[in-house]
């Protein structure tokens, strides 16, 4: 099978998409154990792309649950230079609507139980994510929702929270004082990882609510996020479909791509033997 260009990670209804071909359903096992699901795999616009459903199909993961480690490992295994997260959010600004899009360019992370990095265990590294999302790919994903008919917002915060349960009134207030715009609960450590993979990553995520502090406005509810989502899965296969169709003129060598260059700390001669093969996909090159 030829290599992936571009991961998305998502709800499992997003690869069935008009278009795709050569479909193939791909099971993995990686370093870090199993992925989410198995991963579709075909082709769309002459490109091989997968999708991953970050939950699993039918939806039996929970936020803290989800094998991150093993999803990004795996979409790095596949070759994966691209990846893209499509999300759920409620927003934490007015303006920040319902049914919007958001495409943050700033991540807070609030969650403690996960596991943030591949590194340890015998090879210590420390990457810089400064800027956590990939600019050069945010700005080819706002161009693809725009093209897609969405409402797009370019900048933004995105605090990631432990869930599963919603925010208190309280949390949701101050989040807001501390300046966040948007909040989910999986963008973090994912997009840490991606950092360490080498991989370019954004998220599309998809406002379903002003999460509890709106004191106009209905809390947050199961129903009013999946209801959301529902509506807006057909704008989001669109602007992936116009982001894969627009490949050749966004996809270069980006920042992203060598990020963990300078950032192994041990010594060669002290790095631990399993650690290093576990680790293959992203230290070989520097080793």
């Amino acid at each position: 099978m030829a290599e992936v260009e571009l991961g998305i990670i998502g709800g499992s209804g997003l690869y069935q998409m008009a278009g795709l071909q050569d479909v193939e359903m791909v099971a993995m096992n990686t370093p870090f154990g199993m992925p989410s699901d198995e991963i579709v795999t075909g082709i769309l616009h002459g490109r091989r792309v997968a999708f991953l459903p970050r939950h699993g199909r039918g939806h039996i993961l929970s936020p803290s649950e989800i094998p991150y480690r093993a999803n990004i490992m795996a979409l790095k295994m596949l070759g994966a230079k691209y990846v893209v997260s499509v999300s759920a959010c409620g927003s934490l600004r007015e303006d920040y609507e319902p049914e919007h899009i958001v495409v943050p360019d700033q991540l807070f992370d609030m969650t403690h139980t996960r596991e943030r990095s591949f590194f340890g265990g015998g090879l210590v590294a420390h990457v810089s994510v400064a800027d956590p999302f990939s600019p050069e790919l945010n700005a080819a994903l706002v161009d693809a929702v725009r093209g897609a008919g969405g409402t797009v917002h370019d900048t933004g915060t995105f605090i990631t929270i432990e869930g599963p349960r919603f925010s208190s009134k309280g949390e949701s207030n101050t989040y807001r004082k501390w300046g966040m715009s948007i909040i989910g609960m999986t963008t973090s450590p994912e997009a840490f990882l991606a950092a360490e993979a080498e991989m370019a990553y954004s998220v599309m995520a998809h406002v379903t609510d002003y999460d509890v502090w709106h004191e106009s406005e209905q809390p947050v509810t199961v129903e009013m996020v999946t209801g959301t989502l529902q509506r807006n899965t057909e704008l989001a296969k669109k602007a992936i479909g116009n982001l894969v169709q627009d490949m050749e003129k966004w996809q270069g060598e980006f920042a992203a791509h060598h990020a963990m260059r300078g950032a192994i700390l041990t010594n060669p001669d002290h790095i631990d033997r399993e650690a290093r093969e576990k680790l293959a996909p992203i230290v070989n090159k520097y080793l």
